[in-house]
């Protein structure tokens, strides 16, 4: 029978799918070399003929997975369209929906303890999703009161810390199982507590 990653023409792609269903499986550091090889039904030694260990194996898919992160959120962020607010409310429901589909991917670019200057390609791939977070940001924090806005890059951290916090305790597993709210909903009402301390929207009161 032939083995997995050759009958698949690509055995370096072929190792990561198999390490993605690991990692979702057990995370990104409950498995090893040989284990992405038995996956990718191949022989012990053969990940070693692309990745020098199972960093190498875990850097290369936070790579990939950063650049369909990137996509992701430039689909959802539209250059802005059709409002700054509607377009970084999206973005950030973009984020949420990236994690959820993407669990292996997510884990390793996010939970691994890889940096992401590991590689040149993965510092460049993260930094092209840093991006589209940071254009959003700017493109709405440039419409609050000049006192009252921050700069861009705390503006995106902020969000983004917040969406990484939701997925992390909220996002995974049975939805309102640890909360009454979805993901989304605890998503919207933050970023409005937020933009309203920041004077971008009317209070309620």
């Amino acid at each position: 029978m032939a083995k997995r990653g050759y009958h698949h023409g690509n055995l370096r792609q072929a190792l990561v799918e198999a390490a993605l269903e690991l990692i979702a499986e057990t995370g990104p550091q409950g498995f090893t070399m040989a284990e992405a090889a038995k996956r990718a039904d191949v022989s012990a030694a053969a990940p070693y003929r692309h990745f020098t260990g199972r960093e190498d194996l875990i850097i290369e898919i936070a790579r990939q997975g950063f650049d369909l992160f990137s996509d992701v959120l430039e689909y959802a962020y539209k250059d802005g369209q059709p409002s700054p607010l509607v377009a970084f409310e999206a973005v950030g429901r973009a984020y949420l929906a990236f994690a959820r589909k993407h669990p292996g991917h997510y884990a390793a670019m996010f939970e691994s303890g890889v940096p992401v200057n590991a590689s040149k390609d993965l510092a460049a791939a993260c930094a092209r999703a840093d991006n589209v977070l940071l254009r959003a940001a700017a493109d709405l924090s440039a419409r609050m009161p000049p006192d009252r806005r921050p700069p861009a890059t705390m503006f995106a951290a902020h969000v983004t810390a917040l969406s990484h916090g939701i997925v992390a305790l909220y996002a995974r597993g049975t939805p309102g199982a640890r909360a009454p709210f979805t993901p989304e909903e605890l998503l919207e009402s933050g970023v409005g507590v937020y933009l309203r301390g920041l004077g971008f929207l009317e209070s309620d009161t």
